[in-house]
């Protein structure tokens, strides 16, 4: 029986966690978690805001050597629910994030925002 999600992982090309640091903890209020030693060493980065876990992983080149060819999904998301939408969207675009509103999700206000290596999230909070 399913009882949680227990985190969302999202990818990012290798090089870019101090790229993503600052997106995740200073414009989303995330605090970031330490990764086990034995999973520290593939590179990446967790966050952590009350229940909600966000988890960066490398995606690393494909097998056989090669570059890596890293391109963020372009419909797969963590969809995070927000109190306060309007004061968080704010804080988004204070730190420099752009947003793009969307009405189509009935008894939901939300938005989509992109981190810094292309990863699509959405904001939602229930209309009361």
């Amino acid at each position: 029986m399913l009882t949680a999600v227990d985190h969302v992982q999202l990818a990012a090309p290798p090089g870019t966690e101090d790229l993503l640091r600052p997106f995740y903890v200073d414009a989303l209020g995330m605090t970031e978690i330490p990764k086990p030693p034995a999973l520290a060493a593939r590179g990446g980065c967790w966050f952590r805001a009350g229940a909600v876990q966000l988890h960066l992983g490398i995606e690393d080149a494909p097998a056989g050597g090669g570059k890596c060819h890293f391109r963020p999904s372009r419909k797969a998301h963590p969809g995070l629910r927000v109190t306060d939408i309007e004061a968080y969207a704010a804080r988004l675009e204070a730190h420099g994030t752009r947003l793009a509103w969307d009405t189509g999700l009935p008894g939901h206000r939300r938005f989509y925002a992109f981190d810094p290596v292309g990863n699509r999230l959405e904001f939602l909070e229930p209309r009361v």
